[in-house]
């Protein structure tokens, strides 16, 4: 008798974050139903108690790195995973807990917690790339369902994942939406985020918030100077780009253009 071939691995991986990514898994429903039956979910704590130890074909991770322990854990998991691919900006940019990258985390535990002497954390909030090598990246603050579906469809064809890397602006044309920013002066990080969201925000006649991070090739300082003209101090346009995906190098370095000490009036 012949044996029945194994099907492919694959693991679901926390490390600091919201899950709100992994609840994104669960919410595919028929679809995750369909990607069940091609595969065993060998690890997934938010779903399943049973665990299949060893390697694994894919591994999700979401979250970013934040305590010793987690990079200690990042290179062991990268280890066994033949695909690893992270999910969200908190694996992808460090999340909105990176803000504490731009201060002095001390200060923030101090605050929080009464007694800061036991808390154990590193001054950094730092992507999972800063850490081990990823072979796909999935964007967003939670991830697209339908872009999780095609990443997991694409690795059991053995093909790259075909996710957009043009701007929200695309979406908002694509949905025959009009532009916020031109029709009604509204700031919005459209033009240098990277689509997936499908343009919710323009949508309901708000300004794209920045999501899914930035775009390929991003021209944030452009799209500030025309924030700027709109009214937006330096301190608004710090905060805009502070926020979900605060340390993506392209937001980062705009934001850090408008600190205080670079205000030239």
């Amino acid at each position: 008798m012949t044996p029945t071939p194994r099907k492919p691995r694959l693991a679901v991986w926390k490390f600091a974050s919201c899950d709100g990514c992994q609840l994104s898994l669960l919410d595919c429903e028929d679809e995750l139903l369909d990607i069940a039956a091609a595969i065993d979910i060998a690890y997934f704590p938010e779903a399943a108690r049973g665990v299949i130890r060893g390697r694994y074909d894919l591994s999700l991770v979401e979250g970013s790195v934040t305590t010793a322990h987690d990079a200690e854990r990042i290179r062991d998991i990268r280890a066994r995973s033949r695909v690893l691919v992270t999910i969200g900006a908190c694996a992808t940019a460090g999340g909105i807990q990176a803000l504490r990258n731009f201060a002095d985390v001390r200060d923030y535990a101090a605050a929080v917690y009464p007694d800061p002497a036991h808390i154990d954390t590193l001054a950094t909030s730092t992507p999972i790339a800063d850490h081990v090598p990823v072979d796909f990246e999935l964007r967003g603050c939670p991830v697209s369902k339908r872009q999780l579906v095609e990443t997991i469809a694409a690795h059991l064809a053995g093909r790259r994942p075909v996710v957009p890397a043009h701007s929200v602006c695309i979406e908002c044309k694509l949905r025959g939406l009009t532009c916020v920013m031109v029709a009604r002066g509204t700031p919005c990080l459209g033009p240098v985020t990277q689509a997936g969201c499908g343009a919710i925000c323009p949508a309901h006649d708000r300004g794209c918030y920045g999501c899914f991070g930035p775009m390929e090739t991003p021209n944030a300082a452009a799209l500030a100077e025309r924030a700027r003209e709109l009214g937006l101090g330096q301190d608004e346009l710090r905060r805009a780009f502070r926020s979900f995906n605060a340390a993506a190098p392209a937001f980062r370095e705009e934001s850090e253009r408008h600190d205080d000490q670079n205000d030239q009036g």
